[in-house]
């Protein structure tokens, strides 16, 4: 899958080998050459992507109370993992905001991509959508219970700067803009291709 990642991001050298292979991560490991010479095994974990969508609806964004069994309820964006039949993250953004919504949007814009850990090989992609319409209801995985709720952009922007739930992993973006246009006007992320 072509993908967009940061300039600076830390990838699983291809010379690595699989040596674990789990439901969502898997482990590799590579001989590395030191300074001195000697050689190390080096290891990095795997595992697929995340997307995020900012989701606008005229002057309100989309935000979930989440429940899964493992966590309990916390705040978030509509964000999902990029799965195998995914052709792209844009895609798999699409996907995730109308099962976890109900809405469909029609334009999209990638505005961040963040790499949280420099020793795990996951990438975050943040989206924006708006112009968008309720088509149908969500439809969910067996693990998710979710409320949405339309909240205006300061109640967003003091739930994110809170850090509740999940939405602190937004905080970069929303530290940038102080409405909902400054929000549409944020450029997009300008990283590195990579078939990956």
């Amino acid at each position: 899958m072509n993908k967009t990642i940061p300039v600076d991001a830390v990838l699983i050298p291809d010379n690595a080998k699989g040596v674990f292979k789990g439901q969502i991560f898997d482990v590799y490991q590579w001989p590395q050459k030191m300074f001195d010479g000697s050689l190390h095994t080096f290891e990095m974990l795997r595992r697929p992507d995340t997307i995020a969508v900012i989701a606008v609806v005229k002057d309100k964004i989309l935000i979930l109370d989440d429940d899964q069994p493992h966590t309990g309820s916390r705040k978030s964006l509509p964000t999902g993992r990029v799965d195998n039949h995914d052709t792209n993250t844009l895609n798999a953004a699409k996907r995730e905001v109308l099962e976890e919504t109900g809405f469909q949007f029609t334009k999209w814009r990638l505005i961040e991509v963040t790499q949280p850990h420099s020793k795990l090989e996951w990438f975050i992609y943040f989206y924006i959508a708006w112009d968008g319409k309720k088509i149908a209801e969500p439809h969910l995985d067996a693990g998710e219970k979710i409320e949405v709720e339309a909240l205006p952009f300061v109640d967003v922007k003091k739930l994110i700067l809170d850090k509740a739930g999940y939405l602190g992993e937004s905080l970069d973006i929303f530290e940038k803009v102080n409405n909902i246009e400054e929000l549409l006007g944020l450029p997009q992320f300008d990283g590195v291709e990579i078939d990956r």
